[in-house]
């Protein structure tokens, strides 16, 4: 999927689909489970799976990580977000 349609030829952990741009978020969100069970190594890998949709939900939303500053604003959003869930932050 990542190939098809990001031109990346490797597997990702998530992918997200955003489908409309209005008030409410449309659009899909897609983990791949294996890549999501590599990366969380010796981490519990559900805090890593809350970590992704998290992650995906906010690109649906329009945050996006390309440069330095939305980088940082993403994860602070990610973090505080993991936290009201009783995840610990994901970038320790």
């Amino acid at each position: 999927m990542n190939r098809d349609f990001r031109g990346k030829n490797y597997a990702t952990n998530v992918l997200t689909f955003v489908y409309e741009q209005q008030k409410h978020c449309v659009g899909d969100i897609v983990l791949c489970m294996p890549v999501l069970l590599k990366e969380a190594g010796e981490k519990p890998w559900r805090a890593h799976c809350a970590h992704l949709v998290v992650h995906g939900v906010l690109h649906l939303l329009g945050f996006d990580h390309e440069n330095g500053k939305d980088a940082e604003r993403m994860e602070a959003e990610e973090t505080a977000i993991l936290a009201l869930l009783g995840y610990p932050d994901p970038y320790l």
